[in-house]
């Protein structure tokens, strides 16, 4: 009747006015409001509620859960180690993304479909996390010293003392950094040499190996499956959905978790030392590191899944420490950057 024209009256306190506008434009102006309300949504989110949002939408992923599955606040918050206020922060911004619903009596359900979804488009970096990524990639490219001091790193990350002291907080509970006696803080050691390289790489024979020939080895089928869907979204999504933060968590925690199966904490607690050992040359030796190595690396992970879900922890030792020392002789070549490990 009004063909594409329709009238639209829009508020001005001096004096009522009315504009003729386009179906179009009123459009364009319903979506330009809509994304206004999610980036102020965004910007008043606190950085513990935006990295919590995108652990929980990593965490669905990783889980397999699908449309209409209810997402377990409580169980969330206790995997992650928080209380359920801030979990629950976490998934309304969630929900005002469109990733979630809500629904009287059930809470929290998925209402589309996980796979595929950008997380650095819809949930941003907190400026804490930002920070961390880009001092990590400082360091390991010499780009900062070993000693270094809060004054220093705040005009160059253009962020607060605060969330300067937070990262370094991080950093050193990570075994990555530590307060010096005087003021500011030193880096820990890293496998910043052939040496060390090879030193870690032996000590990780000896202790994951060693790992599956405890008694009583057993590793949780749902945990086995969680790793096994981790593996799966990086060979389906690749780069650059695949970052190199998001790489080197898969990485780690499938090493971390099938040295878990020991049941030796003492094995566990090594494993994770050497992990963080080698987070800050792998976040920078990422972006040259060959994509068919990610793919081999997360094919020779799914035959050692494959050989623990069948417990046959014998070949499952043996494919492990064929991965180790193919890691290994791959960094020693240079074959990709100073770093194995963001391809082990």
């Amino acid at each position: 009747m009004y063909g594409s024209w329709y009238t639209k009256r829009l508020s001005d306190s001096r004096r009522g006015r009315v504009y003729r506008v386009t179906v179009e434009q009123g459009d364009q102006m319903k979506r330009s409001g809509t994304r206004a309300k999610e980036g102020a949504t965004q910007r008043s989110a606190s950085p513990l509620q935006l990295d919590l949002a995108r652990q929980i939408l990593a965490r669905l992923l990783d889980e397999g859960f699908t449309v209409d599955q209810r997402v377990p606040e409580q169980t969330i918050a206790r995997a992650l180690g928080v209380s359920r206020t801030p979990v629950r922060a976490a998934l309304r911004l969630l929900a005002e993304q469109g990733v979630l619903r809500t629904e009287a009596e059930r809470g929290f359900l998925v209402a589309q479909t996980i796979e595929g979804i950008d997380a650095d488009g819809l949930i941003p970096r907190s400026p804490d996390q930002r920070v961390y990524e880009a001092m990590l990639s400082d360091r390991a490219d010499g780009r900062i010293g070993v000693e270094v001091s809060e004054a220093e790193m705040m005009p160059r990350y253009n962020a607060s003392r605060g969330v300067i002291r937070k990262v370094f907080i991080r950093l050193a509970a990570e075994g990555l950094a530590q307060r010096q006696r005087g003021h500011g803080w030193s880096f820990s050691d890293t496998l910043d040499s052939d040496q060390s390289l090879a030193e870690s790489y032996r000590f990780r024979m000896a202790i994951e190996c060693a790992a599956l020939r405890q008694p009583g080895y057993q590793l949780d089928p749902d945990r086995i499956l969680k790793l096994r869907r981790a593996h799966d979204a990086v060979l389906r999504n690749g780069r650059p959905s695949v970052d190199g933060v998001e790489w080197f968590a898969v990485n780690a925690t499938f090493h971390e978790t099938i040295v878990s199966g020991s049941q030796n904490r003492f094995f566990v607690q090594a494993v994770h030392q050497q992990n963080n050992l080698r987070r800050i040359q792998e976040y920078a030796g990422y972006p040259s590191l060959a994509s068919d190595r990610i793919v081999q690396s997360c094919t020779e992970h799914i035959a050692i899944l494959d050989a623990l879900e069948a417990q046959d922890y014998p070949w499952a030792e043996t494919l492990l420490s064929r991965h180790l020392q193919l890691a290994l002789r791959y960094a020693q070549s240079g074959s990709d950057t100073a770093v194995e490990g963001a391809a082990d």
